[in-house]
């Protein structure tokens, strides 16, 4: 394999969401396919590694329950945060829901986010637009 075609690090996604099994299934899915996953089971959790990783893609849950000190962390919350730090401020989020709520996915297209997917989550679908987004496809020679 040339250099040309090796990247020189593996892109790296956050993944949050207050369910392991969620998380473990998709950081799995993320490592095989060549990706380097963070994992986060809440919003607090999900600024920190914000602030101490140079992040290219978010993997976002809206809905979570209260941390110990009964802050209401929901992911359009932490995409307020997210937003606030320079490192993230320009970092493209797909939204997971296990909602069908037509309010949310307006309300996730107004802040920005790239993609929304539902519970249960279709990884094939998902992997493609994490690889479409993080790495677009060249123009066609006409």
């Amino acid at each position: 394999m040339s250099a040309e075609t090796t990247p020189a690090s593996p892109r790296k996604i956050l993944v949050v969401d207050d369910n392991e099994i969620i998380l473990r299934s998709v950081a799995a899915k993320l490592r095989q396919a060549g990706y380097q996953p963070f994992l986060a089971l809440d919003g607090l959790e999900a600024v920190t590694v914000a602030r101490d990783t140079r992040l290219d893609l978010v993997l976002l849950d809206i809905n979570f329950p209260p941390d110990v000190y009964g802050q209401a962390w929901d992911g359009f919350h932490i995409i307020s945060w997210l937003r606030r730090l320079e490192n993230t401020r320009q970092v493209p989020i797909i939204m997971i829901s296990s909602t069908q709520n037509a309010e949310d996915r307006e309300r996730a297209k107004n802040c920005g986010v790239t993609a929304f997917f539902h519970k249960p989550i279709d990884h094939v679908d998902l992997l493609k637009v994490i690889q479409a987004t993080l790495e677009p496809a060249p123009e066609q020679a006409a």
